[in-house]
């Protein structure tokens, strides 16, 4: 059964995903495409950053349930962005793409049962952390790249 913690995260999550949404598509194509340096990621870049966190969370979200101790690669962020060419989509189908994968994700989190949230999860070579944890730090990664693409009061 799922929890008042997982329900209130992904809540907040739908919130920031929708409100952050409506504010990056005020930004237009040549600012977001524009890379201050070539080892800087462009504003495109960044969401397609979190569209890599997503992915790689929502696979977290689902697999961690379904054993007693959970272990993950970790992924090579730089990789992801450079192989996929984030500056070579369209702003708003990245938005979109990233709007409607995170309602998706929210989705996945409020179906996680309570003691599931206790559950080990070892991602690459970090720390042993709870499945609980990751869900509240992947709101917590969302919202810091957030301000960086310039979009905060979410």
């Amino acid at each position: 059964m799922p929890t008042r913690k997982t329900i209130a995260i992904a809540n907040e999550l739908v919130g920031i995903v929708e409100t952050a949404a409506a504010k990056l598509r005020l930004l237009q194509e040549t600012e977001v495409t524009l890379k201050t340096s070539p080892v800087k990621w462009s504003k495109k870049e960044i969401l397609g950053h979190l569209m890599d966190s997503a992915t790689n969370n929502h696979q977290r979200f689902i697999r961690a349930q379904m054993i007693h101790e959970f272990s993950f690669p970790g992924y090579e962020q730089d990789e992801w962005v450079r192989r996929q060419d984030y500056n070579a989509k369209a702003w708003t189908e990245l938005i979109d793409l990233w709007r409607l994968y995170n309602r998706h994700v929210a989705h996945a989190m409020r179906n996680i049962p309570e003691d599931k949230l206790d559950t080990v999860c070892r991602i690459g070579n970090g720390d042993p952390v709870t499945l609980g944890f990751i869900a509240e730090d992947y709101v917590t990664h969302l919202k810091h790249h957030l301000a960086q693409l310039g979009v905060t009061n979410v």
